[in-house]
């Protein structure tokens, strides 16, 4: 979409303001598939990874979130319209952080993880 629309003339993905929002999509993706694979490798190795699921749920529920705001912010005034999937998206992003332990509960694990490593 940022290919096509077009504002004074220039696609809406030449301006910087864009080309930011696409690239903070990009590093959040990338930095929450590698939380996965993190916790996916100590299961694999059959360690406990609580700690490092909940840091990849936490993570990847809020890049997806962020992701989906950042997309209807490029979609404009499209952004809501049901001709196009971002309005769906943004709503199917929100479950990411309520469902199989909200955000606030994969933070709590995170915390008590790492107090129970010191103290």
């Amino acid at each position: 979409y940022s290919l096509e629309r077009k504002t004074f003339g220039q696609p809406i993905c030449s301006h910087q303001a864009v080309q930011f929002m696409l690239a903070d999509m990009a590093i959040g993706v990338e930095v929450s598939r590698l939380a996965w694979m993190r916790a996916a490798f100590e299961s694999d190795q059959g360690r406990r990874n609580s700690y490092y699921a909940s840091v990849a749920k936490a993570l990847a529920s809020d890049v997806a979130n962020k992701c989906a705001t950042d997309a209807v912010q490029i979609f404009g005034g499209n952004g809501f319209n049901s001709e196009y999937p971002v309005e769906k998206l943004m709503r199917d992003a929100k479950i990411y952080q309520i469902y199989e332990g909200t955000a606030q509960i994969q933070r709590l694990i995170i915390g008590r993880e790492l107090l129970g490593r010191y103290q």
